[in-house]
């Protein structure tokens, strides 16, 4: 920790405030929703001390980064330019970008708009899965949630659940942390009607500090999004159609860039959002699919969960990039 440099600078038109470490081939790390640079914090060190520059900001909307009350602000041009320009920051021509959730998307449509930036990529949890190519997936989410709480429809009205999670921040954190670990199922959450605010929908999390999670790590994310709020990382979902819209002129192509995955058994996304052959997806985007790595015993928070087997997994898909480089 004492080596990590914080940085804040205008990148795109907003302030982008990244974390960063060590020398070498940059590896730009890019988190999800709720989350921030610091569900990173185990991988950082890890990845600097075997000869890598790393990079890790808040995303858009999060953490100490700017967050745009616009909805529209979140679309793929903006966030790869958001990516393209942290680059240009820092005066690197090319990095690996690794991400989870909404920041494998990210690292995703980056290779796609811009694969002279791209040196590699390395998904978590999220395969390159489209989306139903003739329906907009808000509309999609709106059809499952007539019939049970959904998140995703939750968090479309402007609102509601800025407010609710504004309001109750520890709470929330510390309830979808626990479902969305390997210790809890995260579908159970579907059994409750339409209608259900996600605080109720949630389970009661046990108190901290957890096997994976310390006290003192919780209470910085929630330092952070009681500062920040929620509207900016639920802009991630209220924009998904503006993404679905402007990744139409890219399906049916594909990327030749170095692919790498590392899953979950538990994921709840792999089990409910990627159909019946996530990895056959990705690999219809990315031929290049080098690596497939699954592990045991962990949810979708999987570099916390299981900290030393992402890092090492890390390390290994790492090394076979520069050897192929």
């Amino acid at each position: 920790m004492a080596s990590w440099q914080h940085h804040n600078a205008t990148i795109n038109g907003i302030n982008m405030h990244y974390v960063e470490q060590g020398e070498g081939m940059a590896v730009v790390l890019c988190h999800g929703f709720p989350h921030l640079w610091f569900s990173w914090h185990r991988q950082i060190t890890a990845l600097a001390d075997a000869g890598y520059r790393v990079i890790a900001p808040d995303m858009r909307g999060m953490g100490q980064t700017s967050a745009p009350l616009d909805a529209n602000s979140y679309g793929i041009d903006t966030i790869s330019n958001d990516l393209t320009g942290l680059l240009d920051h820092c005066k690197i021509e090319q990095a690996v970008f690794v991400g989870l959730d909404f920041g494998a998307f990210a690292a995703y449509d980056l290779a796609m708009l811009h694969p002279d930036r791209v040196i590699a990529i390395i998904g978590l949890e999220n395969p390159a899965a489209p989306h139903n190519p003739d329906c907009p997936p808000l509309t999609e989410y709106a059809a499952m949630a007539e019939n049970h709480f959904v998140h995703i429809e939750y968090f479309r009205p402007v609102g509601p659940a800025d407010q609710a999670l504004n309001q109750n921040t520890a709470e929330f954190l510390s309830k979808v942390f626990f479902a969305l670990s390997g210790d809890y199922h995260y579908l159970d959450v579907w059994q409750h009607p339409p209608g259900t605010s996600y605080l109720d929908a949630l389970p009661q999390a046990p108190a901290l500090p957890w096997r994976w999670l310390s006290v003192d790590e919780m209470n910085y994310f929630v330092q952070q999004y009681q500062r920040s709020g929620f509207t900016g990382g639920l802009n991630w979902y209220r924009s998904m159609d503006l993404k679905w819209r402007q990744r139409k002129p890219l399906e049916g192509q594909q990327s030749h860039i170095p692919a790498y995955f590392i899953g979950s058994e538990l994921d709840c996304d792999l089990e409910g959002f990627h159909g019946d052959s996530p990895i056959d997806l990705m690999r219809q985007q990315f031929p290049n699919l080098k690596a497939v790595d699954m592990i045991a015993g962990a949810g979708h928070l999987v570099q916390l969960e299981q900290s030393e087997q992402v890092n090492r997994l890390l390390l290994k898909n790492l090394t076979d990039i520069n050897r192929n480089q």
